[in-house]
């Protein structure tokens, strides 16, 4: 992700928490961050379909990536108490499977933002 993308894209992130605060389902940071996104004028897209493939057969399993940010950047969205290993393990599942460099992990259940965001690289 170039640098404006990420700087964006967190600063972005954390007008919705300042906002909107803690406590709230993934579905209101993800509209909310999606809008501002927007508003800065960056080519987002929403709920992106990603597919499974295996045994080189490509399945549509109704995967989808929270935001991709210039089609270069993964977004996962969370509000969990905490981030895991698992959720870690998904994003760079999507990094993968469509080949992206950069994704950010964020948790809007946190008190200050700062805590929770998690840059994520594949080392492709």
């Amino acid at each position: 992700m170039k640098i404006k993308y990420q700087k964006k894209t967190i600063g972005c992130a954390i007008e919705v928490h300042k906002a909107l605060g803690p406590g709230l389902l993934d579905s209101a940071y993800q509209e909310c961050l999606f809008y501002k996104l927007d508003v800065e004028g960056l080519n987002i897209v929403k709920e992106k379909p990603m597919p499974l493939i295996y045994e080189g057969v490509k399945l549509d399993c109704g995967y989808r990536m929270d935001l991709v940010v210039e089609n270069k950047v993964v977004i996962e969205i969370k509000s969990v108490e905490a981030l895991n290993d698992v959720h870690l393990a998904q994003t760079l599942t999507y990094l993968k499977s469509g080949e992206f460099k950069l994704g950010l992990l964020i948790n809007f259940n946190v008190a200050l933002l700062k805590h929770g965001l998690k840059s994520v690289v594949n080392g492709l």
